[in-house]
């Protein structure tokens, strides 16, 4: 039999930490899955853990809910937090969902459906096509279930069209066990804000302000704040209202965000979608309204009525969250995974919050989102939360693999983004300088390198000499050794981070940015470039195609094969013209970064 108030969080990472966090504080028993081969921190924070072959098991996840006595199941975002075949499964099993009913997610889960609620409801959508249709370019094909930017491409040219919809069929099929797609008018300059609204099983549905989350690369979120800023009062209760009407319509019970798009050109909005669960960017929400989310879910759950009426919601300041993901921003995006070998996040306070899962020495593995973390800084206003979100990823330090840490605290710092002027096309419109980070480290690492050359001190040179003084030494270590370079006292504008030393080479970490400056091995042959022509791995993946074969000819940029990490598929291009030569994988081979994959032989 159930046990009441017995919690199990279907789900890893930092979403299962904060579930667990709520849960404990009001007395539930929590217990973890946890999947074979996942690193994830999680389940030190339950009460129990509980294995399971993977996060998509259903019949895994709700066997370990009986076992264990759970009488509710709660699914955190992604993985089956939208599927309705799960939450079927559950409540069959005599269990509650933390979350919405299988058949309100089939309404709302599926774009498709969910568009025509919207329309019955009075809400604004953006216009759409069938794929046989005559389309006005360009066109947005997006997965008709899930989100969170999984199966969603921009067609710009009829003859993208076929490609861009198998790919985004693959891709949502991967995602969301769902191949569906949706083909809508693509608005170049858009802003996207979304409504957090709750119901409960009496009725009564509220929202509790709106986000604003245009700052995206491929469709991908990046930075979420509340409220919304340069958003007039009567826009604002427009889209609140009608999130709250879409809501109503089919009796939502649980927490649900309600997506539009806010066409900048014509100052007029549209229903995008609606999400069936909490989001990732919840805790603006929390911190501008003083709500625990999670805590309404479970009261909710349990059936109690909402503790507040929409009047009495208040918002104070301004909230903004930025997503750390393993991932390289100035190798395009790509996923990374490996060692992270030493991390340090910043201290919490009343108006600093991290929601996270990573520990030093922990693998980051290929197998799950790249997302790690999310910062989250509080401000009377925008721009004092701002400074406080730049100021903490200057603090948050993650070495031993790349993530977008810098890059998004460079965001931050941004003119467009001070100035809230950020739209959903705008990181996808120019690629990312590495340049200004690497001069910073560039000059951290050169006074890190000298601390060889020092006559005192414990990096002092001993190198013997015949005839002359000694000669300066370095130790060459096998393992990460964090080294503090002094500031040159004669430049106070001296950028610092932190320094590691190792074999391999230099690594800094400088305002949130890693850099890894190789060491050159001095027997290396120096002449022709011997990799020249061949097609490594550009991330760890799996290989989900390969289109050609050992002698076939092929055209600078033609495509090779696709490789999928992530959730993310990246297609691989011929280097030149040419023969391939080597082929040295098959389709469904598991490869890691920088795998020699297969070379093109340039013809004469």
């Amino acid at each position: 039999m159930p046990t009441p108030r017995t919690l199990l969080i279907a789900n890893r990472g930092e979403i299962a930490v904060r579930i667990a966090r709520t849960a404990s504080q009001l007395g539930w028993r929590v217990i973890a899955v946890v999947a074979d081969g996942d690193p994830s921190p999680h389940a030190r924070h339950c009460d129990e853990t509980v294995r399971i072959p993977s996060y998509l098991d259903i019949e895994a996840i709700v066997a370990a809910a009986q076992a264990t006595g759970a009488g509710f199941v709660h699914p955190g975002y992604g993985f089956l937090s939208e599927r309705a075949k799960f939450a079927r499964a559950v409540a069959v099993a005599g269990l509650t969902l933390v979350g919405p009913s299988a058949v309100v997610m089939e309404q709302l889960g599926d774009k498709a459906a969910a568009r025509r609620i919207a329309e019955a409801a009075g809400v604004p959508v953006v216009p759409s096509y069938d794929a046989a249709a005559n389309l006005g370019y360009p066109v947005l094909v997006k997965a008709a279930a899930g989100g969170g930017g999984k199966g969603m491409r921009i067609v710009r040219a009829p003859g993208e069209l076929a490609d861009a919809m198998a790919a985004a069929a693959r891709e949502a099929q991967a995602a969301f066990g769902d191949d569906r797609l949706l083909i809508e008018q693509f608005v170049e300059h858009g802003r996207h804000i979304e409504v957090q609204v709750f119901g409960d099983s009496h009725g009564h549905v509220i929202s509790l302000g709106e986000r604003d989350c245009s700052a995206q690369r491929r469709h991908q979120k990046v930075i979420e704040e509340s409220p919304a800023p340069r958003l007039a009062d009567s826009t604002r209760a427009q889209i609140q209202a009608a999130a709250r009407a879409l809501a109503e319509r089919v009796g939502y019970q649980g927490a649900g965000t309600v997506e539009f798009l806010l066409d900048v050109e014509r100052d007029a909005f549209y229903f995008l979608e609606m999400n069936t669960r909490l989001q990732v960017e919840h805790p603006v929400t929390e911190l501008v309204t003083g709500l625990d989310l999670v805590e309404w879910q479970l009261r909710v759950a349990l059936g109690e009525a909402l503790p507040m009426s929409q009047d009495e919601v208040r918002t104070v300041g301004h909230a903004i969250e930025a997503r750390i993901y393993a991932e390289d921003p100035y190798a395009g995006f790509l996923p990374q995974a490996g060692l992270a070998r030493y991390v340090e996040w910043p201290t919490q306070t009343p108006s600093l919050r991290v929601d996270q899962a990573l520990e030093s020495g922990q693998e980051v593995s290929a197998r799950f989102d790249p997302m790690l973390a999310k910062v989250i800084a509080h401000g009377a206003d925008r721009e004092e939360a701002r400074l406080r979100l730049i100021d903490a990823l200057d603090r948050t330090v993650i070495a031993g693999l790349a993530t977008n840490t810098g890059f998004v605290r460079e965001l931050l710092a941004s003119p467009a983004f001070a100035a809230a002027r950020i739209e959903t096309g705008t990181l996808d419109a120019a690629e990312p300088d590495p340049e200004p980070g690497l001069v910073r480290a560039r000059r951290i690492a050169a006074r890190a390198a000298s601390a060889g050359t020092r006559r005192t001190g414990p990096w002092a040179g001993d190198g013997w000499r015949l005839g002359g003084p000694a000669e300066p030494a370095r130790v060459l270590l096998d393992r990460l050794t964090l080294v503090e370079p002094e500031p040159d006292p004669q430049d106070g504008d001296e950028p610092t981070g932190r320094v590691w030393i190792t074999a391999a080479g230099i690594e800094v970490v400088c305002e949130g940015q890693r850099t890894l400056f190789a060491r050159r091995d001095p027997f290396a042959h120096e002449g022709e470039v011997v990799g020249d022509g061949q097609v490594l791995a550009p991330m760890p993946g799996t290989l989900l195609r390969l289109e050609v074969a050992d002698g076939d000819r092929v055209e600078a940029g033609q495509a090779l094969g696709v490789l999928e990490a992530m959730k993310m598929e990246f297609t691989l291009r011929a280097p030149h013209a040419g023969v391939v030569t080597g082929v040295a994988v098959s389709a469904g081979d598991q490869v890691g970064l920088g795998t020699r994959l297969l070379g093109v032989e340039a013809e004469p």
